[in-house]
């Protein structure tokens, strides 16, 4: 009886032992968690900030094409945006970057440069009309298109602004990601764009 007795205890003292480790394990790494969280949260808060202050850059440096309707600069979160129609870029039809083009993107990319871990996406988009039988040799379709025209703006942001091309992505969409009807001439012009677009870099590994 007495040997009973002396073993529950014993059982009973490692389960309260085992008990108090895991409850205080747990506590330990619910308050490492809660600290990293709280890190995280500051750093997210520096990072719209620092963003922030980029957009005020933009938007003052481009009063002008934004009152034109030519560009327009949007910041959500974390991600900025800076959208310019394909006239103040390109000849119609064409990827060459126009001389009024060059100017533009060299103000934009001498304020983006200076960002930091962001990537730098630049999208080409279209409207819905077709290609120009003419043309068709160099760009069958509107994604040819949209894709040479992001690809030259991001070899002159990087080869002219000398932007650390680790940093740059050339993306074609097409004329599948509208932003007004393709009804309309004034619709069609404004889904013809280029939208340069920063996004968080996601740490490798």
């Amino acid at each position: 009886m007495k040997t009973a007795l002396i073993i529950f205890i014993v059982l009973a003292v490692i389960l309260a032992g085992t008990t108090y480790y895991f409850y205080t394990q747990n506590e330990k790494t619910k308050m490492e968690l809660q600290a990293k969280i709280a890190d995280l949260s500051v750093e997210k808060e520096q990072e719209i900030d620092r963003l922030a202050d980029t957009y005020e850059k933009l938007v003052t440096d481009m009063q002008a094409e934004i009152e034109q309707g030519q560009v327009t600069i949007t910041q959500l979160a974390d991600r900025l945006s800076v959208s310019m129609v394909d006239k103040i870029l390109f000849p119609s039809g064409k990827a060459e970057i126009m001389p009024e083009g060059i100017e533009v993107l060299e103000r934009v990319g001498n304020i983006l440069k200076n960002v930091e871990d962001k990537i730098i996406r630049v999208e080409g988009h279209t409207d819905n009309v077709q290609i120009h039988p003419k043309l068709q040799e160099q760009f069958p379709t509107n994604w040819e298109l949209s894709t040479t025209r992001a690809t030259n703006v991001v070899r002159f942001l990087q080869e002219e602004v000398e932007i650390d091309p680790g940093k740059l992505e050339a993306i074609g969409m097409s004329e599948y990601h509208p932003v007004a009807g393709n009804d309309t001439q004034e619709g069609r012009s404004q889904n013809r764009r280029i939208e340069i677009i920063l996004v968080p870099l996601v740490p490798e590994g």
